[in-house]
């Protein structure tokens, strides 16, 4: 057995206690219990549970994903923000549908999330690069996000260039620099069980904007 199969087939999960999920005192709409379950997993110790996947679609119905930072959890529903020029961006102006995914293996939670995104206005765009660090705004002005690279030096002299117009200049704008919202129709809450009697319950909204609950076969 080679090194990659020998520490797959020795990988174990959820060797810990894990918490319960009462589905039947579950709140009647799906983002009270997102933010408790994104607190109860930071307090837990979950590394970075602001990180999720997002899946949209290209041009010929072909899936595509990749991991970023969850910037809000609101009324309206998940922010996430990117350049609308690149992959991801392009790909919502054509399909804005599309499916998020937590997952934090410290509580054996995750949650599954599908709805339409928006992209926000300039102003709001403006705002969510305001209030981040001095790198984020760097590769912000970078840009060129999900475009061919010729070379590491090229993305050096770049990078060098907007870390300092970043910081001598912190409100420089990046006209791409988007902030979008997935307005959610489907919420799904995963809770894993060491015996495999895992716990799912989805929430799906409505033609009149209520929720009903169901659960699900693991």
């Amino acid at each position: 057995m080679d090194d990659f199969h020998r520490t797959l087939h020795s990988l174990r999960v959820w060797d810990a206690e894990l918490p319960g999920f009462d589905t039947a005192v579950a709140p009647i709409e799906p983002l009270a219990l997102f933010r408790e379950w994104f607190t109860h997993a930071a307090e837990a110790g979950q590394l970075e549970p602001h990180t999720m996947s997002l899946a949209t679609v290209d041009g010929q119905g072909r899936p595509d994903v990749r991991t970023l930072m969850l910037h809000d959890a609101d009324a309206r529903g998940w922010h996430f923000a990117s350049h609308s020029t690149s992959a991801k961006g392009r790909q919502l102006a054509a399909h804005p549908d599309a499916a998020l995914g937590f997952y934090w293996p410290t509580v054996a939670r995750q949650i599954r999330i599908r709805g339409r995104v928006t992209a926000c206005g300039p102003e709001e765009s403006r705002a969510d690069l305001a209030v981040r660090s001095r790198g984020a705004l760097a590769a912000a002005l970078t840009g060129r996000q999900s475009e061919v690279l010729g070379s590491p030096e090229d993305l050096a002299r770049a990078s060098a260039a907007a870390w300092e117009r970043a910081g001598a200049e912190p409100d420089a704008p990046a006209p791409t620099w988007t902030r979008y919202v997935l307005d959610a129709a489907e919420v799904e809450f995963f809770q894993g069980d060491a015996t495999r009697r895992h716990t799912r319950l989805r929430y799906t909204r409505t033609p009149a904007s209520a929720w009903t609950r169901e659960l699900l076969w693991p």
